[in-house]
């Protein structure tokens, strides 16, 4: 295909916006801030809206008339780590091959915030009827976290938008709707003793795998009971990511960790589940534990909840993205993005960006340039007039 002028600036600010590494464990400042400048640059209001130590920000920015009713293009600064990946090419140097670009962020998210702010002149210079927003976070990688910030500004302080759009990789199909997620961290604390006298030890690994294999049976009871065909899988999966525990092979262990969460179909209750694994707990797996050793316990804390998103069939933000792509119905993506939290708190919001959630957290990712190329047309059908 022949490069237009748009679409190398496209690639030209991506290849900057890789060159941040904005693992989420580090500080998004310096990509924010340098957005922010280009943005002021073109014409657009600008406010950072930082975390509450100050280490990172959100960034929302305006071109447009100052009144409700605009478009909010919304993405995600943050990226997941590359240790342990083996990449092919410098995960942070944006690199160019068969008509792909590799980088960290190429597809989760940076492509769709590179075509955002290429639009950004374009958008300056036409009559728009109603803003364009850009609300660029942080931490979502690691429980959507930074959005809300941005969210409570948004709502308290500025013209009510009239709908989001999320960038995540979606093909350039409008997802209406996925899945939530809830984390959830566990600690068995059992009693010690030497193994050879199980009977005067609490073995935590133990009780902790009696916990999982609960989960696994609660997940195998929703997939039957409570079931959303639109999704695949159709039920709220369960998954235990990570387990810790013991001393040495010769102790019976006296705690153990479980790192876990589920993802939720829309009208499934995050705290009605964990109640559930609760009553468990306490109905069927302390007993055993405290019968031996009163001091034994099983305390869960839930490390954050994103919901699922099920935007309403007609929503503004659907009829925006169906007129812009010429699509004429909607899908599902099981991943979780901000938009639910958008949602819930009363601005429509759909899902819809450039790139292959496959590629997404893994080595080598990368984005075709003709995803970006789309992208770039879909968000000029946007800015015009409805």
């Amino acid at each position: 295909m022949a490069e237009t002028p748009l679409l190398g600036e496209t690639k030209s600010l991506l290849r900057d916006l890789v060159g941040f590494d904005t693992t989420s464990r580090n500080s998004n400042l310096p990509l924010i801030e340098h957005v922010a400048d280009y943005l002021s640059d073109h014409g657009a209001a600008t406010r950072l809206i930082p975390s509450a130590d100050g280490a990172k920000a959100n960034l929302f920015a305006t071109i447009g008339p100052d009144i409700p009713g605009g478009v909010v293009l919304s993405g995600h600064s943050d990226v997941v780590p590359v240790d342990g990946q083996n990449w092919s090419t410098d995960p942070f140097a944006l690199t160019e091959a068969d008509g792909k670009l590799y980088g960290r962020g190429s597809a989760d998210m940076k492509g769709f915030i590179a075509c955002a702010l290429a639009m950004a002149p374009r958008f300056a210079e036409m009559d728009l009827n109603r803003p364009i927003h850009f609300a660029f976070s942080y931490d979502e990688e690691v429980g959507c976290l930074g959005v809300g910030r941005l969210i409570d500004v948004v709502l308290s302080e500025l013209p009510r938008p009239a709908a989001v759009i999320v960038g995540e990789p979606t093909g350039m199909q409008i997802a209406s709707a996925h899945k939530g997620i809830c984390a959830m961290t566990t600690t068995v604390r059992g009693r010690e003793a030497h193994s050879s006298r199980p009977q005067d030890g609490v073995n935590a690994i133990s009780a902790a795998a009696s916990l999982v294999s609960y989960l696994y049976r609660l997940c195998d009871e929703l997939a039957e009971t409570d079931r959303d065909d639109r999704f695949e899988p159709p039920f709220t999966t369960f998954n235990v990511g990570q387990v810790g525990g013991g001393d040495a092979i010769n102790i019976i262990a006296r705690e153990c960790l479980l790192n876990w969460e589920f993802r939720p179909i829309p009208g499934a209750d995050p705290a009605d589940i964990i109640a559930r694994v609760e009553a468990w707990v306490k109905d069927e797996l302390l007993p055993r534990m405290l019968a031996t050793d009163p001091s034994c316990a099983v305390e869960s804390i839930c490390e954050f909840v994103v919901p699922p998103l099920d935007a309403p069939e007609g929503s503004v933000a659907e009829a925006i993205a169906r007129k812009a792509t010429g699509l004429n119905s909607t899908g599902t993506v099981a991943f979780v993005t901000e938009a639910s939290l958008f949602a819930d708190a009363g601005v429509p919001a759909i899902v819809c960006g450039p790139g292959d959630i496959a590629q997404a957290h893994q080595p080598d990712e990368f984005i075709e340039i003709t995803q970006l190329d789309s992208c770039l047309g879909f968000l000029e059908r946007i800015a015009l007039p409805s």
